[in-house]
Parts: C-alpha cells; structure tokens; sequence
C-alpha cells in the first residue's frame, strides 16, 4: 500500500550569487509591459532581467523535473495610484523548451512581496513548475512572458511579453538520456553433452515476436559450421533441434541479424561434444537433483509518492512515478499472476476531494535475464478505485522469474481547487 500526495501553490527561490558577480544563466530579453488599462498609465518598455535554473540538469526520459523561474527586474511599474501593499502580487509565466523537446511550462509564484511605493517598479518574483521528460538529448530553456496581477483595490493584471523580432535567450540546459534497455534472448539446451552428428534441443527466449533467429555453434569467439533457424512465436520463444557434428564445437548461442552482436544476440550456453573414438567407454551414473518450489511475492522501494504541483486556478496535470516494484515469481508451475491497482479518492483541506479516476498511469514492465515467463505491462489509463491491471504474466509452461515494475501517474486536478495538499491510497495487490 503506497500513500500518494499532490499540492498546489507554492514557490522556491533560485540560490544567491557572489555580490558583484552575475549568477549562472541570468539574462536580459526586451519586453513591452502595457499597464492595465484601468491604471490609465503609458506602457513600459525595457529589458528584463531574468534566470531559469533546474533541479536536475541530468535526468532520463520519463523523469519529472522542477524547474524555477526567476524575474530578477521588470520594466513593469505599480498598477496603482498609491503604494502597493505587501503580498497582494502573484506572478505567472512561461518558460520555452527547445532543442531535443519541444513545447512550453507554466510556473507560478506565491503571492508574497514586499510594500512598493507609488510609481516604483515591480519587485523581483520567483514562479516554480514541473514537466516530464520526453525524449533524450540536449533541451534549452529560455524565459518566455510573464503576467504580474495584484489583487489591491482591483484587480490587475500587468501582462509582459518579450519582443517577437528577438530570440528568447537560452537561461538553462539539461541533457536527458534513454532510460536502459535490457537484452533479454537466452538460450536453453536439453542436453549439456552429446557425441559429433548428434542433435541436441534448443530453447531460444526473450527475442522479438517474429524475429528471425539463427542458432549456431561455437568455438571460443568464433562460430563453428553447427546452424540451425527459427521464427520467434508470440512469446519471443522457439524450440530447434540443432545438429551438431563439428567437434571444435564448445557452445551454442542464438541471435538475429546477420551475425551475433552484444545487443541481439544470447549469451553462450556450454556445450561438449564426446567422440568415442578418442578413449575408453565412459562411465555412466545417475545423478538425481531436486528443485524445491518457491513463493510468488513483491517488493517496492520507497514509501510515500509525492506529485508535483499545480498551479491554483489553472489546474492541470501532477506527474509522478510510483516506484519501482518487484516480482518475484519461484513458484514453478505454470501459473501466471496479475497486478491490480486500486486509488481513493484525494482528500485535501476541509474535506475537499479530487476523484480518484482523476489519476491515470502509464505502466512499464521488464523481465529480468533468465525469467521463463514474458511480462506484460497493464494498459495507459485511469486508475481510479474500480482499479486497473498494472502488470501481468500469462498462464505458460515453463513459467517464473523476476520482474520489474513501475509507472508513471498523472493527477488532473480541476482548476481554483483551493490550495494544499490532497491524499490518496494506492493499493497494489498481486495475485
């Protein structure tokens, strides 16, 4: 059982520099800053002085990453005719992702500033947002408009907009990379031994559905002139009977493509061929071993899950991960297993709820090396309490092994849901 938490609101503050020295990434951008027309003041024109950091400048694909935007000076002047009071600005922006992804983030900022005098400019304000990392390589990020509204006598809204004719100014850089992929083709013999021309039966498993895999013989790292072909089935798994007649031959090994490779190839399984000739009759004796079924169980790292943020009346999505969960399948029968998901609903301060089916999650699966069954991840989708299949192995002989699973979440949380944070169980039951 896992406790999920999602928040809205909030703000995080980009860390100090060295006085006299210009902080990493900060940058000036033209921006046109029309004044309300309520205030019946000119538009302000100017540079704006501005800086994006990153929590992780390293993350993989599928990682969320916080990012914060600060304005460190504005064009911008106060709205009103008199002083400003303290906390009544809440600041609103864009931030502009290029190069490897594409698209934008909307940050937002707490309403918190200090007393400005009449006439003066805007305080310096700080706005916070997540996204998700979607495809690897390097992403530039550059500061995009930012609206500042007070909310003092009337409500303001003082949009700035940086100059069309002028490239954004890249602020910060991240280089994401592919999450590892494991190789999973292996191969099975029947027999460890046999004399030259004797055919021993291969097991292949763990390669593409529909994969055309040759099976040859081995000799250290060369190949020996034993060959054999195969399709994969549905599961990634075929049976061949492979010939083997070349006495140098010490291994077998499986692999698709015109020759074994690291990335589409199995591993070498041992093989010895016996030529009678060459001594005395061997010795044969029966050696009887037991193998001792075990339990179907999971692990999962992590306790509590925590989503990112969203901003109050906008609303949107809140990423996160569940953490990783293993399976553990020793049972060895044919017996498949199933994971469900169920969530609550989200219950946040007075007792306001966020439906549970506002949750969606997109699973992954991997088998480790050596597992005989084949892992299926649940389908995109909601969650909710009615539940949802996460990951799944069919019913198969021969079945097992270890598994590893995780998924990513998203909570769409309505707009002006009031601020704080809402809470939900998720329970994961394996059977």
């Amino acid at each position: 059982m896992v406790v999920l938490a999602a928040t809205t609101g909030g703000a995080l503050g980009a860390p100090a520099a060295a006085e006299g020295e210009t902080p990493p990434g900060q940058v000036d951008f033209p921006t046109h800053c029309p004044a309300p027309q309520e205030a019946g003041l000119p538009p302000a024109d100017g540079p704006t002085t501005a800086r994006i950091t990153v929590d992780n400048p390293a993350p993989r694909v599928g990682d969320t990453v916080t990012v914060t935007y600060q304005v460190v000076r504005t064009p911008a002047g106060n709205p009103v005719g008199g002083e400003l009071p303290a906390d009544v600005l809440t600041p609103t922006g864009r931030i502009l992702l290029a190069g490897a992804q594409q698209g934008e983030v909307t940050v937002v900022g707490a309403k918190r500033n200090d007393p400005v005098p009449a006439g003066a400019p805007l305080p310096a304000v700080t706005m916070t947002g997540t996204f998700t990392v979607t495809a690897p390589g390097e992403t530039t990020l550059a500061p995009g408009g930012y609206t500042l509204h007070t909310g003092h006598l009337l409500d303001l809204d003082t949009v700035c907009t940086a100059d069309a004719a002028s490239a954004a100014p890249v602020s910060a850089r991240l280089t994401a990379t592919e999450l590892p992929t494991a190789n999973l083709r292996t191969v099975f013999l029947g027999a460890a031994q046999g004399r030259p021309g004797a055919s021993v039966e291969v097991t292949v498993a763990g390669f593409p559905p529909g994969a055309a895999v040759t099976v040859a013989g081995r000799a250290g790292a060369a190949e020996t002139a034993d060959r054999a072909s195969a399709t994969a089935d549905e599961r990634g798994t075929a049976l061949v009977a492979l010939p083997v007649t070349d006495k140098a031959t010490t291994a077998v090994i499986a692999y698709e493509g015109a020759a074994w490779s690291a990335r589409q190839g199995s591993g070498p399984a041992a093989y010895t061929v016996i030529d009678a000739a060459s001594g005395p009759a061997p010795t044969v004796r029966k050696v009887t071993a037991t193998v001792e079924p075990g339990v179907l169980g999971m692990t999962q790292t992590g306790e509590d899950i925590t989503l990112g943020a969203v901003p109050y009346g906008d609303g949107g999505a809140a990423p996160g991960r569940i953490g990783t969960v293993t399976v553990t399948d020793a049972r060895g029968g044919p017996a498949g297993w199933s994971l469900i998901g169920k969530v609550t609903d989200f219950t946040g301060p007075g007792g306001v709820r966020i439906p549970g089916a506002s949750l969606s999650w997109t699973p992954t699966c991997v088998a480790a090396a050596g597992s005989r069954s084949v892992c299926t991840p649940g389908s995109a989708g909601v969650v909710g309490p009615e539940g949802a299949l996460l990951a799944s192995t069919p019913d198969a002989a021969p079945a097992g092994g270890t598994f590893t699973i995780d998924a990513t979440v998203t909570l769409r949380v309505p707009p002006y849901t009031p601020p704080g944070a809402y809470t939900a169980v998720l329970t994961l039951t394996l059977s």
